[in-house]
C-alpha cells in the first residue's frame, strides 16, 4: 500500500516544483525574492552603522580598518 503512494507523491512534488520554476521564469531576469535585494530597506531610510559616525552625527572622514575573513586552510600562526 505504502509503495503505491511513492509514485503519486513524487509526481505531485515534481509538478509543484515545475510550476514554481515557470513562475520564477515569468518574473524575469534580475528579480529576486529576497528582501535584501530590494533597493530600499524596510524603513525606506538610509541606514548607517553607528560606529561610522563622529560626535556630531556625521559620517567620519578618517581612514577605517577593514578586515576580510577568508579560508584559513594551511594557516600557521606565528604568534607565541
Amino acid at each position: 500500500m505504502l509503495a503505491g503512494l511513492f509514485p503519486v507523491a513524487y509526481a505531485v512534488v515534481f509538478t509543484c516544483l515545475l510550476l514554481q520554476a515557470f513562475r520564477m521564469m515569468r518574473m524575469g531576469p534580475g528579480v529576486s525574492l529576497s528582501v535584501a535585494a530590494s533597493p530600499k530597506d524596510r524603513t525606506g531610510l538610509t541606514t548607517v552603522h553607528p560606529e561610522l559616525l563622529n560626535e556630531s552625527g556625521e559620517i567620519t572622514k578618517e581612514d577605517l580598518l577593514t578586515v576580510r575573513f577568508t579560508e584559513l586552510e594551511g594557516f600557521t600562526s606565528t604568534e607565541a
